[in-house]
């Protein structure tokens, strides 16, 4: 087993800087911070379901570019030297009308003191009406493996401020990659989300119901434990500045 193979990265989509501090006319700048009862990619936990402290910092222009970097601690078990991703990140985000936006972007994941963990992505997202279709693609993951990941969901408003967004995601490693007990093999899987968020007293809050299609079996036959795969609900709590 390779543990560079289940490394699925974790920034999160770049949108308009809401809570941005104005540089100047054309320039903006916003810091995020959170913390996150687990962090999770793609359904999978890159901490052993311990909690994890997350930011980022992102410098955007005027015109929809933007760029910034992303942190969070990280555990994928057996000695692995490294404790955190760093994910570099620049792009474009156009925003075509008030109910539909396009964002475009090369990401670059990074594992201190674990160089061979390294890969890039090219990111794209489509939100119109609430629908967002989105997919991230590596041509270098695992070293040479192409992986293509596509997502679909929806978001919308509640009452109370309450906001509720879905996706349901395919992740697609293009190698048969994921065993289960009875010798059968695939090269993809399928995760879900539903989370609720708001903000309160300053903070944005939020509880997310996260789960994948694959056995205790298929996760640990790739990843080496059974139980960072499975169902769970991750809460966070965070600020932007």
């Amino acid at each position: 087993m390779n543990l560079r193979n289940f490394i699925g990265g974790g920034l999160l989509a770049c949108a308009p800087l809401a809570n941005a501090i104005d540089l100047d006319v054309d320039f903006s700048l916003e810091a995020k911070i959170g913390v996150f009862s687990d962090y999770r990619t793609r359904g999978i936990s890159q901490t052993q379901n311990d909690p994890a402290l997350q930011g980022s910092l992102t410098l955007a222009h005027s015109t929809g570019l933007y760029a910034g970097v992303w942190s969070s601690n990280v555990d994928f078990g057996f000695g692995n030297s490294t404790r955190q991703e760093l994910d570099y990140y620049a792009g474009y985000f156009w925003q075509v009308s008030d109910d539909v936006t396009l964002d475009t972007s090369y990401i670059k994941y990074v594992y201190p003191r674990q160089g061979n963990f390294n890969y890039g992505e090219y990111h794209a997202e489509l939100r119109a009406w609430g629908v967002l279709l989105g997919g991230n693609y590596s041509d270098n993951f695992n070293g040479d493996q192409a992986m293509f990941y596509s997502y679909a969901g929806y978001a919308m408003q509640l009452p109370y401020d309450i906001s509720l967004e879905t996706r349901y995601g395919r992740n697609d490693y293009k190698d048969p990659s994921w065993f289960a007990n009875d010798g059968s093999s695939r090269d993809a899987y399928h995760e879900w989300q539903v989370k609720l968020s708001r903000m309160m007293l300053s903070l944005d809050w939020s509880v997310s119901y996260i789960d994948t299609d694959l056995s205790q079996a298929e996760c640990a036959s790739y990843l080496g434990f059974n139980d960072i795969c499975s169902a769970t609900v991750v809460a966070s709590v965070g600020k932007s500045f």
